[in-house]
């Protein structure tokens, strides 16, 4: 009996060695097409999934090791209020400590809450300097704020010439913030030779990108035909996106262009309703008022219905909701005197019958109080 289970024993190793050298070798494959592999993040992955508590109760022992990446993520717990009360003096202290073991974006969101004097005191010049470190770790966002302060010239050196240089850095990563800027320094000459076209073609690519302030500028280049064709039509449309993403410039711009039907069909019910959103941001135009002096009393107040409730569509006759017709048999109506009770009934007596009264008694009259 004891040979059968050896044999079995022996039998099963044999079999298992081949495939544990064939896993191995997938493993290898693997590993040469793919690159090696890399450790699971598990507190990042619950990040992503939204469970912010495991997230830090699992990036917590790390973080406690000096895990750089670990840090951050509850800095970033902390700056955002995720899963936690929000605490940027706490996010600050997560980011120091992440920075200090090397972690370029703590670097460089420290300096942002230097910048802003968020959750530790305002210190422009230490935003800098953080800012550089960051950028000379290759983040791009740094090089973009420090070719800012580039073009500012009181925290960094005065150079435009190196600001175009990290601004062309950001920009080759597609950072929209960096494409519209390079776009206008391309436009004005500052920093780099001046290009007119190559610069209308960068703002594009940031308007493309969902920059509002690019949709708004491109628009205007190809209004006024400035280093691209002019066309008025595609004017008007990115004016209407940017207005739609609540610009008041372009709101206002938008509503011109419907109020004379240029580039886009007139109408001054919908510039009315631009013209008050603008409004309500606080720009005013004597222009576009002279151009709607002609618009219906009705059209005005349906303009201005549209613009209170805008984004939304006001409620109407069409958009409420019709209450179903219901058949069956006619319910009395309450105020029907004929279907009155007889007498008055107590609740709590409603089912139990009442004792009848000893012969010759009858119920004592009310009295008034």
């Amino acid at each position: 009996m004891r040979l059968t289970h050896l044999l079995t024993a022996m039998l099963l190793a044999c079999c298992a060695a081949p495939a544990q050298a064939q896993n191995n070798a997938a493993d290898q494959i693997s590993d040469t097409v793919f690159g090696p592999r890399v450790p699971t993040d598990y507190a990042f992955g619950a990040y992503q999934r939204g469970y912010f508590l495991t997230a830090l109760e699992l990036a917590l022992p790390r973080a406690e090791q000096g895990d750089a990446a670990a840090q951050t993520l509850i800095a970033e717990l902390y700056a955002r209020g995720l899963g936690v009360a929000q605490s940027l003096e706490r996010a600050a202290g997560w980011y120091q400590l992440a920075s200090n073991n090397g972690d370029r974006l703590a670097t460089f969101k420290l300096g942002m809450l230097y910048q802003e004097g968020a959750g530790v005191p305002r210190n422009r010049q230490r935003a800098a300097e953080l800012f550089r470190s960051s950028a000379e770790a290759g983040y791009i966002p740094a090089k973009y704020n420090l070719a800012l302060l580039h073009v500012e010239g009181i925290y960094a050196e005065p150079s435009l010439t190196r600001a175009a240089e990290l601004m062309k850095q950001a920009v080759d990563a597609e950072l929209p913030e960096a494409l519209y800027d390079y776009g206008a320094m391309l436009l004005e000459g500052a920093g780099l030779a001046p290009d007119v076209e190559q610069g209308a073609d960068y703002i594009r690519r940031a308007a493309e990108a969902g920059l509002v302030d690019a949709q708004v500028d491109y628009a205007t280049l190809l209004y006024l035909g400035q280093g691209i064709e002019r066309d008025i039509e595609a004017a008007a449309t990115w004016y209407g996106i940017a207005a739609a993403a609540g610009n008041v410039v372009a709101q206002n711009r938008y509503a011109k262009l419907l109020a004379v039907g240029e580039g886009v069909t007139l109408d001054l019910e919908e510039a009315a309703m631009w013209r008050a959103l603008a409004r309500r941001q606080g720009l005013t135009d004597p222009d576009l008022d002279r151009l709607l002096v002609s618009i219906p009393a009705k059209d005005l107040a349906r303009a201005e219905e549209r613009a209170r409730f805008w984004p939304s569509t006001p409620p109407s006759i069409e958009t409420v909701a019709t209450i179903p017709t219901v058949e069956g048999p006619v319910l009395p109506a309450p105020t029907d005197a004929a279907n009155a009770p007889s007498q008055v009934v107590e609740p709590n007596q409603a089912d139990t019958p009442a004792p009848d009264a000893p012969a010759g008694e009858s119920e004592p009259e009310s009295q008034d109080p």
